[in-house]
């Protein structure tokens, strides 16, 4: 008597394991089935799942296996890199299997009841492919130093300045793919940034079969472009963090561009990091990788330096702008304990605004602070707008004439009088996009000014619409948050100025000078990027910080080595590995009862060379009315951090604690 075949399934639950079903009787699957999509009971419903495996042993009785329903075949079934990246994922940041493959696809391929899936619509071919430019002797030399793609894993980081044209080497790689008939996947940090991509990328090849993958995406729209890599019939993915697990049988390079940018880790769910994810998914490939970036993330600039790293990537330089004549813009600081502000803005900042203004040149303003003001306040009692959800202030949106917290999403009515004392002179402290926004108004009545942030551009097309009318020289100041800082091309803007940067350079987020030297490296490659020359002015109290200092020479190499000798003598990553436990409940006794449990449970920690920090209460100690803690933990070992937090979670998950406790592991936190 034969034994009875057994279906592996995986399921988007939150529990680490498979699940076994019985295949029925007269039914017979094999290997090649592996990889479709099947319905299955669970409960009292019916679930989507992915076969993983076939077998004929289970731990059920034969009488607890339920039957499993059906198996979908209206797609090909997943490839065996797509598991071994899926699963290498749920294994390197301890999440479930089942809910890390399953939330990689498309949200019509994981209903019940799911539409069938469209083929792709073919790309309308407006022209001939646009001609490629002449290559810069730059270019040239990355080029040739990456070859033909042929040669198995390697991994590069292109550091170039900005307007470098590092887009046109990752054209020029993707040229090469097509050419030996593989697949090109491009990943890009943000959904703004896929535009003006899609369009250079679709110019060139046109015929090639370009999808795009974002979360603006309509659910069918995402479905048929998934399904078009699945197939092969797509040749080019370009798109956001997600995109790095979609199935593609006949990939042959991986870009990430702005491989610093913080986009690229998942900051809730599972919690992975689509740059590291992509490195993985190369090496096991034996694919070329190119991470791009004119600020690369610290780890990355060690792995591509001897000294720090290895050399594990090869490094290549592009230290000229691609168009003649452009040059990278000249930084000036303007010490503003001499010229003092005017409404948050120096005398030498209007004088080069004007000057803009009387040439028909662009002016940029850099604030990373959205809204009117930070906060509302009353001077009589020193009542201030608080978020009773959490702990932080409700930002003054005037515009809307609401107050709004940029964490949970609350939203009030701005208060008559204040609620305290009744007190009807209420003044806003602080500055913010829109309030910035109102004085240059004031001061330049006759200037066509643009707010560029989440709230006036909170939609693909919204965007696309003032970067368009930005490109037709229909804006003279534009006032912007981080949403200009990258990626943009705007002929006419000649001029940068970064209004209130000071407060990142003594957080308490170790990770913050880096992130502020990115940001104003960023922004002031938005200055000169045509035949104009560029200038970007830095308002400051401390003109001479070392940052400032590396930053009006343009040398990110001197600033990345005083950074990270830092982080080696403080024992900081990339020098250290960490993982961090956090806890929410409605009290911030029990969170921070839960996270010392958890430290009590880790005596192995000790054996395996895991270190311990105190647990405490997060910088934003309240949110959504949830109380916050979190427990920090590190290993100068990768491995040894590894092996340690495969043995924790099972005793983190034997703690008792209430039932509106919820947490969750992050491996290599961003955020502190």
């Amino acid at each position: 008597m034969s034994l009875p075949q057994i279906a592996r399934v995986a399921l988007d639950v939150p529990l680490r394991r498979f699940f076994d079903y019985r295949v029925a009787d007269g039914e017979s699957l094999s290997a090649t089935d592996i990889g479709y999509r099947v319905r299955v009971p669970f409960g009292a419903q019916q679930k989507i799942g992915i076969l993983v495996e076939l077998t004929t042993v289970s731990e059920l009785s034969p009488e607890q296996l339920r039957p499993l329903a059906a198996v979908l075949r209206d797609l090909p079934p997943l490839p065996g890199d797509w598991f071994r990246l899926t699963e290498f994922c749920a294994a390197y940041y301890h999440a479930p299997p089942g809910q890390v493959m399953l939330s990689t696809l498309p949200a019509r391929l994981r209903a019940i009841s799911a539409a069938k899936v469209r083929q792709a619509r073919q790309p309308v071919v407006d022209a001939a492919a646009q001609p490629a430019p002449e290559l810069t002797s730059g270019q040239h030399a990355a080029l040739a130093a990456i070859g033909d793609l042929e040669g198995g894993f390697r991994a590069y980081l292109l550091h170039g300045v900005t307007g470098s044209g590092k887009t046109e080497v990752y054209l020029r790689l993707i040229e090469r793919a097509l050419a030996s008939g593989r697949q090109s996947l491009l990943l890009v940090p943000e959904i703004n940034l896929t535009p003006q991509l899609e369009g250079r990328v679709a110019a060139r090849f046109p015929t090639a079969g370009m999808v795009s993958l974002h979360s603006e995406l309509g659910d069918a729209a995402r479905s048929r472009n998934w399904r078009a890599a699945l197939t092969g019939e797509a040749r080019i993915v370009l798109g956001t963090r997600l995109a790095i697990f979609t199935p593609l049988p006949e990939l042959g390079l991986i870009v990430v561009d702005e491989e610093h940018d913080a986009s690229f880790k998942q900051q809730d769910g599972i919690r992975y990091s689509a740059r590291d994810l992509a490195v993985f998914r190369a090496r096991q490939g034996a694919i070329p990788i190119v991470l791009g970036s004119a600020t690369p993330s610290l780890e990355s600039w060690a792995n591509a330096t001897a000294k720090a790293g290895g050399g594990r990537y090869r490094l290549l330089e592009l230290s000229e702008r691609a168009v003649e004549g452009a040059r990278l813009p000249a930084i000036r600081r303007v010490d503003t304990r001499v010229d003092k502000l005017q409404d948050g803005l120096s005398s030498a900042l209007l004088q080069a605004i004007e000057k803009r203004l009387a040439c028909g040149e662009q002016s940029l303003l850099f604030l990373n602070r959205r809204g009117y003001a930070p906060v509302l306040a009353c001077a009589a009692c020193g009542w201030t707008s608080h978020c009773h959800r959490c702990a932080a202030n409700l930002v003054l949106h005037l515009s809307d004439h609401c107050l709004r917290c940029h964490h949970c999403g609350f939203q009030a009515r701005v208060p008559k009088a204040c609620p305290s004392c009744g007190n009807q002179d209420l003044s806003p402290f602080g500055r913010g996009t829109q309030r910035l926004e109102a004085v240059l108004a004031e001061r330049f009545p006759r200037a066509r000014i643009v707010r560029v942030d989440r709230d006036s551009a909170s939609g693909r097309k919204q965007w696309e619409e003032l970067v368009e009318r930005i490109q037709r020289g229909d804006a003279d100041v534009l006032v912007g948050t981080q949403m200009l800082a990258k990626g943009h091309d705007f002929p006419k803007l000649t001029l940068v100025g970064a209004v209130a940067p000071d407060a990142a350079l003594f957080a308490a987020d170790w990770r913050a000078p880096e992130r502020l030297f990115a940001q104003l490296m960023q922004v002031a490659g938005r200055a000169g990027r045509a035949d104009r020359p560029g200038e970007m002015l830095i308002q400051t109290q401390f003109p001479e910080h070392p940052l400032y200092a590396a930053l009006a020479r343009h040398d990110f190499p001197a600033f990345a080595a005083a950074q990270l000798a830092e982080r080696r003598q403080a024992g900081f990553p990339p020098y250290a590995h960490q993982a961090m436990l956090r806890a929410e409940a409605p009290r911030m006794a029990d969170a921070l009862n839960f996270l010392s449990s958890a430290r009590c449970c880790s005596s192995a920690g000790v054996d395996h060379g895991v270190s311990f920090y105190d647990p405490v209460p997060m910088r934003l100690s309240r949110r959504a009315s949830l109380e916050r803690g979190q427990l920090l933990v590190e290993s100068p070992s990768r491995r040894a951090l590894q092996r340690f937090l495969a043995d924790w979670l099972p005793q983190l998950e034997a703690i008792k604690s209430p039932s509106r406790l919820r947490w969750h592991l992050e491996v290599d936190p961003l955020e502190f």
